[in-house]
């Protein structure tokens, strides 16, 4: 007898973290998984990410090596990647799937980490907002930790921990078997501890293999649900305001209830039969009990045929109308196919005629809630025809609320449907509760307080706000608006919210002072930030905002009448999907694969050598979050789940010799108190020596060029910058790091490839490498020469910008006096200033003395350091002709890689 071993790789650890900041959460999520065997094994990596959400990065570390993801349009993807990239790539596409997985191979006897982070606007229904995290490991495992910190701008209220669940309806007691059924008030999950104070509330779940057991032996633990809500004040609502964005949090209450005109439109196909048609019905007897008594309304159902309950009217709530319409609800007979073109239709002339008659009350809300489980069969079959069908009925005097139950559903119809006629549309999967989602659904809608609200903002202080017009508020929502503003320091910020309710129009105004605002919000993000996402939570705001406009550039795209506008909404999406990194329908996720030799080991790292240096820095185009996968984990968590950032130090000290902006060269000689400044006016591609020392310290550093327009009105053609920096080292053993705006490839001991926008710091042996997100970067070697260079990034940038680099030298001491380059020539020299003498009438010439050559000069003024220092120079013309040796052209360089000598000898004299 053979005993087969267990291959699936054991989950050693799986670390749920996530911060709530006035709604908005950030989850980093991450999963150790052991290989006990020699031979390799695939590990499968799968998260269920709720689906208002967007992925915003995922990193594996398999054997000691960083895998990094990109995300990419999907459009992109497919111009860029040849067959045999794909090979060692994955695409994770298809977000609406709520399940994000990734398989990878595991070399034996060794160990894989995965990273997923995703980001959330937690939406307030019922009063309440839900925050869903799944626990569903598949297995047991050894050491499993959930932590939730809500932190808000105002005091929390309602907080509670529902038990496990395992559907939306059902939830599992998670104190074991033995616990009731049905316990008076539900119990939290076992393990769970809470601890609340007033804006800060943390909660925990850390279950060992034991607890799990008693739960359920399988791994498969549930939803772990927080339900919560805050304090609100009376009138214009929450403003928060951080680094130029602003967000508004609007839910008014204690509002008399707008009466309401509903047709409610059932699909009584043959496939509604059994369950589904059940729970349907006992959902309607429901909403029967809770329809006002100043509400009017009809039933539909629809198979092949239409049948209307009462024809030609919408009927007052009244216990006989309440009564027949039981009747009605109770003789449905599931039969036929589904004929949505022809339902649709006979709701919209109903409630149209019924709101152009003179019962209709103009100040109620009118919606038709439509319920189908499958595809058109009868009639119009055709999308296009049936949404401008239904959008020349409507007319936009009601809103389409749309529900699907199955499987079987064009959900992109349905979706279409609500979008184009200001409703919502909600999926009820196969295996829920249906019954008690369409009763939720209708609790969401069934109480309007407000009508065709405005909200406006002073006109010349924003731009680029999110959705600011809503044709109706619910009780128990709520509704999020998000801008940029154009002076951030503007005094204050006029707000105006209009809208009309049961018997009046409101206007509501107020000025919110932004500078208190803007203190009042670094307040509340500073508590957060012991746990957050480092400089992620400092930007929650901007998130938000690009959250919101993500959502209503995909909301756009789908309302689209004309490929232009469609085309015009998509690169719209697409570019906001990019800038934030956000795993949308418009993007993909694409990560590169470890490959895994037939013996079980990894294959060897990829070498670089001079000639081949572009295949090697461009195998892994991976501008994403990570971080050091030996000292630090690339979330910055510890084994233990905790999260940390090094603090950013934005303010570096480092000297004026420098090669920055267009590029302009500043060099300092402190021995002779001069600093002179020189221009090279390259062009797009081509490859700059800045500092050449191979044979004797080892440091090559090479820059690239990249081109951009001139601005209008410059008298240049174009401009160039440093788009890449290559620093390579040949002592104690060669490495190598590659710095561009957005990522920096670090090859040392393992290959590495770490975001800009992160903070972190990674000592591969030859090299210190540390970054400053969205600020800087510092490559340190052998404790005596440390280069560091500035990121210059553009959130949305003008024709004539591009993201480049600017490079520093902060310390030469170890660099020898034989050193060259454009800006390593001067390291060890000294230079004289001087006057050419000149005839009577005109003023003496100034000229710099280096080596036995003089060089014409003038006095100019230079910024550096990011714009922040002004320094005065002497400037020499000519691409520095005279200034530096050789010329020019001397200093151009066939790769980045390329480490040789200056061909000249050496810059001493």
């Amino acid at each position: 007898m053979v005993l087969l071993q267990e291959t699936k790789p054991h989950i050693q650890e799986l670390s749920i973290k996530t911060t709530i900041i006035s709604r908005y959460a950030f989850t980093a999520v991450y999963c150790a998984m052991l290989n006990r065997h020699s031979a390799a094994t695939e590990g499968i990596f799968q998260f269920q990410i709720p689906a208002n959400a967007y992925v915003s990065n995922f990193t594996m570390i398999i054997g000691g090596r960083v895998y990094q993801s990109e995300v990419r349009s999907k459009e992109k993807r497919v111009k860029q990647e040849n067959g045999k990239a794909r090979k060692k790539t994955q695409v994770i596409s298809e977000p609406e799937v709520e399940v994000f997985r990734m398989a990878a191979s595991i070399p034996g006897r060794n160990r894989a980490i995965f990273l997923l982070t995703y980001e959330e606007l937690l939406q307030r229904r019922l009063g309440r907002y839900e925050h869903v995290t799944s626990i569903r490991p598949m297995q047991l495992v050894s050491r499993l930790n959930l932590d939730v910190t809500i932190v808000d701008h105002s005091p929390i209220t309602h907080l509670e921990v529902l038990p496990l669940r395992n559907s939306r309806t059902q939830a599992i007691a998670a104190a074991g078997t033995n616990a009731p059924k049905t316990p008076a008030k539900p119990e939290p999950p076992i393990t769970t501890a809470i601890k609340n104070e007033k804006n800060i509330c943390k909660i925990t779940f850390s279950p060992n293999i034991v607890q799990q057991a008693k739960i359920t032996t399988n791994g498969n633990l549930g939803d772990f649900v927080i339900r919560y809500d805050v304090e609100r004040e009376l009138g214009i609502g929450d403003i928060q305001v951080l680094n130029g964005h602003f967000v508004h949090y609007f839910a008014p209450k204690d509002l008399p209830v707008v009466p309401k005109n509903v047709v409610f439109v059932i699909d009584t196909s043959a496939s509604m039969l059994g369950t589904k048609i059940k729970q349907t019905k006992d959902a309607l007897f429901t909403i029967l009990r809770d329809l006002r008594p100043e509400d009017h309304f009809n039933f539909i159902s629809f198979s092949n045929k239409v049948k209307v309950w009462q024809p030609n009217r919408l009927v007052p709530v009244t216990p006989l109308n309440v009564r027949d319409a039981k009747k009605f609800i109770y003789m449905l007979m599931p039969t036929g196919g589904t004929n949505i073109d022809g339902a649709i239709q006979t709701g919209s002339t109903l409630l149209g005629d019924y709101l152009s008659g003179f019962n209709s009350s103009p100040n109620s809300v009118s919606l038709i809630i439509f319920l189908t489980d499958g595809r058109p069969t009868v009639g119009e079959m055709q999308s296009t025809a049936i949404l401008g069908n239904t959008r020349s009925a409507v007319q936009e005097k009601f809103c389409i609320f749309t529900i699907g139950i199955g499987n079987d559903v064009d959900y992109r119809l349905l979706e279409r449907m609500a979008l184009e006629n200001c409703g919502m549309m909600r999926r009820i999967n196969e295996d829920a509760d249906a019954s008690a989602m369409l009763k939720g659904f209708y609790d969401e809608i069934g109480t309007p307080l407000l009508s065709d609200i405005r909200i406006n903002y002073t006109e010349d202080s924003v731009e680029y706000v999110t959705q600011h017009l809503f044709t109706n508020y619910f009780n128990g929502s709520e509704i999020v608006i998000a801008g940029k503003l154009t002076n951030q320091s503007a005094e204050s910020l006029h707000v105006q919210v209009t809208a009309s309710n049961n018997d009046k129009s409101i206007i509501l105004e107020t000025d919110v002072p932004l500078r208190h605002r803007q203190i009042e919000t670094e307040k509340h993000v500073k508590q957060a930030l012991g746990d957050a996402l480092g400089s992620i939570a400092d930007d929650f705001v901007e998130r938000v905002w690009g959250f919101l406009s993500v959502k209503d550039g995909l909301r756009s795209r789908l309302r689209s009448q004309t490929s232009k506008e469609r085309e015009n909404h998509t690169i719209q999406a697409t570019n906001l999907s990019l800038t934030y990194h956000f795993l949308t329908p418009l993007t993909n996720i694409v990560v590169e694969k470890p490959e895994v030799l037939a013996d079980g080991t990894m294959a060897p790292s990829p070498t670089v050598t001079p000639g081949a240096g572009k295949a090697a820095s461009s195998a892994n185009e991976l501008p994403e979050d990570t971080e050091d996968g030996n000292s630090q984990r690339p979330d910055g968590m510890k084994p233990g789940g905790k999260l940390e950032r090094r603090p950013a130090k934005k303010s570096i000290t480092i000297s004026k010799t420098s090669a920055d902006g267009d590029p302009h060269f500043v060099v300092e000689f402190p021995l002779s108190k001069l600093t002179v400044c020189f221009n090279i006016n390259g062009e797009p591609g081509h490859i700059l020596r800045l500092v050449s020392d191979h044979k004797y310290s080892g440091v090559t550093v090479n820059g690239k060029l990249i081109g951009a327009p001139a601005p209008s009105g410059s008298h240049k053609q174009q401009r160039t910058y440093f788009s890449t920096i290559t620093i390579v080292v040949n002592h104690p053993k060669r490495a190598y790091i590659e710095v561009t705006p957005k990522k920096v490839i670090l090859d040392g001991r393992d290959r590495m490839v770490l975001a800009c926008h992160s903070t972190v710091t990674v000592d591969s042996g030859a090299l210190t490498v540390a970054i400053v997100g969205k600020s800087n970067v510092t490559v340190s070697i052998g404790g005596n020469i440390t280069f560091v260079i500035l990121l210059h990034q553009y959130k949305n940038p003008a024709p004539y910008q591009r993201d480049h680099l600017g490079f520093y030298i902060a310390n030469s001491k170890g660099l020898s006096p034989n050193c060259h380059g454009l800006l390593g020539q001067f390291l060890y020299e000294e230079v004289g200033l001087g006057e050419l003498p000149v005839q009577e009438d005109m003023k003496p010439l100034p000229v710099l003395k280096v080596k036995d050559r003089s060089v014409p000069v003038v006095q100019k003024s230079r910024r550096i350091y990011s714009g922040t220092q002004n320094v005065d120079c002497w400037f020499a013309r000519n691409n520095a002709a005279k200034l530096i040796d050789g010329q020019y052209e001397d200093y151009l360089m066939s790769h980045m890689f390329d480490t040789g000598e200056w061909p000249h000898g050496t810059n001493r004299v």
